[in-house]
């Protein structure tokens, strides 16, 4: 007596025709699992990569330049023939822009997160939020050249005297450069916090702004740190905006006025 096909159960079909849906679901998953661990092991991988290369050119460096010189030497000139290759020029250079661009992000950066949270209308912060966010997309080099062609000359009225090449210009402009980050990120955690914890405030008589700054931005203080650290992360890494306005001389001063 023949089978008729047509008559046996799906699962006996797809084992005629080579593999069940249960067996070819599971090779699916089997195989998405594998994909997602393969990228997640890439990404160590590369981690691991740069951090090994690291180590191996800096074991090669400090068997030739001693580390004690390196640290304290007040002279970078790697090209010279009296070569040397300190350290402290660039790191002061590093740490007075990144002051001053924390001078100007971080209290501009949380004004503007406070007004979007607390005071702006929706329209308002669906227009403002997205156009801030866009200043992130500018390339750096072009707020070198707005350092260098408009904001140093600005400041030049100030100062008559003041240098071409100034770790202020270009300080205020990646202080300008992280304001979205800043802002973006701290509008975010506050307004994460729960509505009842305002309601509550203004039950009990406090002002718009004394709810935003005594609950509100409290409240919100973990996301806003990490806002903090994010602006400061990226002000510490900018080099295009640092080396267009401020100079390629490594000069050991702490006064942002000189190069």
């Amino acid at each position: 007596m023949g089978v008729n096909v047509a008559d046996m159960p799906v699962e006996k079909k797809d084992a005629l025709s080579g593999v069940s849906p249960r067996l070819r679901f599971r090779l699916k998953e089997r195989a998405i699992e594998s994909l997602l661990q393969l990228a997640a092991l890439t990404s160590v991988a590369i981690t691991l990569g740069i951090v090994g290369i690291l180590s191996y050119e800096s074991f090669q460096f400090f068997s030739q330049i001693s580390i004690i010189d390196f640290l304290t030497d007040r002279q970078w000139t790697p090209l010279f023939a009296d070569a040397h290759y300190g350290i402290l020029p660039l790191v002061t250079g590093t740490l007075v822009t990144t002051i001053v661009a924390l001078l100007v992000a971080i209290p501009m950066g949380s004004l503007i997160a406070i007004y979007l949270s607390e005071y702006a209308s929706r329209s308002v912060r669906e227009f403002v939020k997205p156009a801030l966010e866009l200043l992130s997309a500018v390339p750096t080099v072009v707020y070198g050249y707005f350092a260098l062609l408009f904001v140093t000359p600005a400041l030049q009225q100030l100062w008559p005297g003041l240098p071409g090449f100034n770790m202020l210009s270009a300080g205020l402009v990646i202080g300008m450069m992280i304001v979205p980050y800043v802002s973006s990120v701290s509008e975010d955690a506050m307004r994460a916090v729960p509505t009842h914890l305002r309601e509550g405030a203004f039950a009990l008589g406090a002002t718009r702004m004394q709810t935003a700054l005594r609950v509100v931005f409290p409240s919100a203080l973990s996301g806003i740190t990490a806002a903090y650290v994010r602006g400061v992360s990226r002000a510490i890494g900018e080099t295009m905006v640092v080396t267009i306005a401020a100079g390629m001389q490594p000069t050991l001063t702490l006064n942002p006025l000189e190069p």
